[in-house]
C-alpha cells in the first residue's frame, strides 16, 4: 500500500476488522516513513460481470457506478455511509450468486430500488425516478401514491386489519 501522504509504500498493519458480513476486512496502517495513518479495504472481487443496457449494449459492471447512483439518490437523507455499503454489498452478493456473466441493468435496478424502499422513501423514489425515467411530475406523483398505498397496506397487515381500500 502507498501512503497517501508521502507515497512510501513501506507501513505497517495497526489494527484488522472483518465486517460482519464476512466480506470485507479493514486494515488500519501506519506509514512507516511519515507516520501517517490510513484505513484500507480488502474484498473478493467477483468474477466479471457485463451489464446489458436496454438498447442492448454490454459493459463491464462497475461497482462505483452503483455506490455513485445509490449515494445521489440518498443525497441530504439521513442515511449513513455504511447504510450505504451494505446496500452495495447485499446486490453484489445477490448478482455474485446468479453465476452468470450477464446481468439486465433492470435487475440491478430492481434490487436497488427495493433496498432503499426499505431504509428511506425519498432515496426510493429519487432512484426511481432515474431508473424509470419519469418524464413528468405526474408519473413521479403516481410513484410516491403507489409508495404510499404500499405502506398503508403493509402497516395493516401487521397490525391484522384488512386492506382499506379491500372491498373495491
Amino acid at each position: 500500500m502507498r501512503c497517501p501522504k508521502c507515497s512510501s509504500s513501506e507501513d505497517k498493519v495497526i489494527e484488522t476488522r472483518i465486517s460482519k458480513e464476512g466480506d470485507t476486512i479493514r486494515r488500519r496502517r501506519q506509514c512507516i516513513a511519515c507516520g501517517n495513518r490510513f484505513t484500507t479495504y480488502e474484498s473478493i472481487i467477483p468474477a466479471d460481470i457485463y451489464v446489458v443496457k436496454k438498447d442492448g449494449r454490454r459493459e463491464d459492471f462497475k461497482r462505483e457506478k452503483l455506490t455513485q447512483g445509490i449515494k445521489q439518490a440518498c443525497w441530504k437523507r439521513n442515511i449513513s455511509q455504511e447504510q450505504i455499503d451494505n446496500i452495495v454489498n447485499d446486490i453484489m452478493n445477490r448478482l455474485a450468486l446468479l453465476s452468470q456473466e450477464e446481468v439486465e441493468s433492470s435487475y440491478i435496478g430492481k434490487l436497488a430500488m427495493e433496498a432503499l424502499k426499505n431504509v428511506d422513501d425519498v432515496a426510493y423514489v429519487r432512484f426511481a425516478s432515474i431508473y424509470r425515467h419519469f418524464k413528468d411530475a405526474e408519473a413521479f406523483i403516481n410513484e410516491v401514491n403507489q409508495l404510499s398505498n404500499e405502506k398503508a397496506q403493509s402497516e395493516a397487515a401487521d397490525k391484522g386489519e384488512a386492506p382499506k381500500d379491500a372491498g373495491k
